[in-house]
């Protein structure tokens, strides 16, 4: 698989020391099976468009706008020059001035990941020094950065030689999960517990990313190959094809040659 572009270019920055990186995801979507969705009669593509509610035309990429409603069918509308004005420093910077123990964030503030690597040779000394700090104090990083036009917490996590940023969810998204645990019953009967350990021993294994693999997508794939070769016709069946073209012409010339023949002959006997 061919690495994938760099999704935010920018800096780096922990004290006086900075260096230019590069975040890409560190997951991706794009391997799976997607469908585009066609014209059943025609088998041609349908397109989408974005259409004005009253006038019911097309709207040129051109003429689109941000608008933020303020009333019943009242907009501000706000321009990209309108958002440039507003954006914030931390568009193009990773500024990390905050530290927490390394596995003290619950996983459920954990949203989307990234890796993070140099963008320039000549950041490599200062990436390094960063990463290797934070792994020496076997901290994480906390920062903010722009991603998608809005500003997100951010969780840096030295990993291998490079670093893994974790989008956070924001806190008023996260759930106390004590709303839905309270009142479950604490008992538990000490046989059933220690049967299932044994279970539980016996079918340990080590971790493989084969354990989540897609089985509907494998589905699909063999659907569409089958429908493939369904489509495409064989050489044997294109041969035969060949042959009774072939034969439905000499049949069509042997019929010719017969009438022409037949023609000679009577022509030959009324002039005899």
């Amino acid at each position: 698989m061919a690495p994938r572009r760099p999704y935010w270019r920018g800096y780096l920055k922990l004290s006086l020391v900075t260096c230019p990186v590069a975040m890409t995801p560190a997951t991706s979507g794009s391997e799976k099976v997607r469908f585009h969705t066609l014209n059943k009669d025609t088998g041609n593509r349908v397109v989408s468009q974005y259409i004005d509610s009253v006038t019911g035309k097309p709207v040129k990429d051109e003429h689109e706008a941000k608008g933020y409603e303020r009333g019943e069918n009242e907009y501000v509308l706000l321009t990209d020059e309108d958002l440039e004005t507003v954006e914030l420093e931390t568009v193009r910077t990773i500024d990390i001035e905050t530290f927490v123990p390394r596995g003290s964030i619950e996983w459920v503030y954990l949203e989307t990941p990234y890796f993070l690597t140099t963008n320039d040779k000549i950041g490599d000394e200062a990436f390094a020094v960063i990463r290797q700090a934070m792994e020496a104090e076997d901290v994480v990083g906390i920062s903010r950065v722009v991603l998608g036009r809005r500003e997100r917490a951010v969780v840096l996590e030295p990993r291998g030689e490079g670093i893994v940023v974790w989008a956070l969810r924001f806190g008023d998204e996260v759930r106390p999960e004590k709303e839905y645990f309270t009142g479950i019953d604490k008992k538990s009967d000490a046989k059933g517990v220690s049967a299932l350990e044994k279970i539980i021993k016996k079918g340990l294994k080590d971790w493989s990313p084969d354990m989540v693999s897609d089985p509907i997508q494998e589905s699909l794939l063999k659907l569409i190959d089958r429908k493939k070769k369904a489509k495409k016709p064989t050489k044997k069946a294109s041969a035969k094809s060949k042959k009774d073209v072939s034969e439905k012409s000499n049949v069509i010339d042997i019929m010719e040659a017969l009438k022409k023949s037949v023609a000679k002959e009577l022509k030959s006997r009324r002039a005899g």
